[in-house]
């Protein structure tokens, strides 16, 4: 279905009027049916996180903005049993985005799915959404080349427009540092770099437990007490877990974070005092050098 052709009724409720329209600065896309504003936001959300592992097996998992799930993988459907591993509950009737083509395989896995994203479907794929009538949308456009498609962030307000760039952030190596004495392993750097990039498309306060290139838990948009929030949920997976938060975090949050077993933290910036209490319980912590945050 081409973008012409849909109408939306309603925004995020249905006492509010929304519409959708063609932009000289859009991805090409095609979608099976249509779809509402909620739908629009969550596929925006998964395909700006996504985005950031174009180059690998991903599969992350939304309901509404919120992101339920996020997995890495040796194939495509590897990374879609993780995130579903990681969050079963909500993995249903979510939306799923993922990195690479849909087989058969994986369509019959996700043929309770509310939406599908993808770069590709297989014929025999295609007839499995089809049968289960699940919207699926391909994304023609190169998954590398969607970041050269985001626009300036406008908001129309009574005190004024407010414009941003959008957050083209990048882990940089010179930037990039292990501050703490224990100094993680190649496996804690690479869940480390993998939350970060999670958390970067959260609303702050955002906080990620992975292990072994999968969210275990994903808090969002928490004034306080984020930290003991993914922790209980992260349970005892959170064990020689990473943590990564949006923003810099207090002595409490390592306290916190030591009960919880994690073995890594990586954070923007973080003073002595924070680092010496990392110290103390033997948890590597990694400084960006900027936040990501989000609201």
């Amino acid at each position: 279905m081409d973008i012409n052709d849909m109408k939306i009724t309603y925004g995020e409720n249905a006492t509010q009027k929304a519409s959708i329209e063609a932009n000289e600065k859009m991805i090409d896309y095609e979608t099976s049916n249509s779809l509402t504003y909620i739908n629009f936001l969550s596929i925006l959300k998964g395909l700006d996180l996504i985005s950031e592992f174009y180059d690998v097996k991903a599969a992350c998992s939304l309901k509404g903005t919120g992101v339920c799930s996020v997995a890495l993988g040796q194939s495509l459907a590897d990374a879609v049993m993780k995130a579903m591993d990681s969050n079963p509950i909500d993995f249903v009737n979510a939306v799923i985005v993922v990195s690479s083509e849909v087989d058969s395989e994986i369509a019959r896995f996700l043929k309770d799915s509310n939406i599908i994203v993808a770069p590709k479907y297989t014929k025999s794929a295609l007839e499995i959404l089809e049968s289960r009538n699940v919207t699926y949308v391909t994304i023609k456009t190169p998954l590398k080349d969607y970041k050269n498609y985001l626009s300036n962030e406008v908001k129309v307000t009574p005190l004024g427009t407010l414009t941003q760039a959008p957050n083209l952030s990048e882990l940089d190596k010179d930037i990039f540092k292990v501050v703490s004495k224990v100094k993680p392993t190649v496996e804690l750097i690479e869940d480390a770099i993998f939350a970060w990039k999670v958390a970067k498309h959260n609303n702050s306060q955002a906080i990620v437990i992975a292990k072994d290139l999968k969210t275990t838990a994903v808090a969002q948009g928490l004034q306080s007490a984020s930290i003991e929030f993914v922790l209980d949920y992260a349970c005892d997976s959170s064990k020689d877990a990473v943590l990564a938060s949006d923003m810099p975090i207090t002595v409490h949050d390592v306290n916190v974070a030591a009960q919880g077993r994690i073995g890594l933290i990586i954070v923007p910036f973080a003073d002595k005092e924070v680092v010496a209490h990392a110290d103390k319980y033997s948890i590597s912590v990694i400084t960006t050098g900027f936040t990501n945050i989000k609201y």
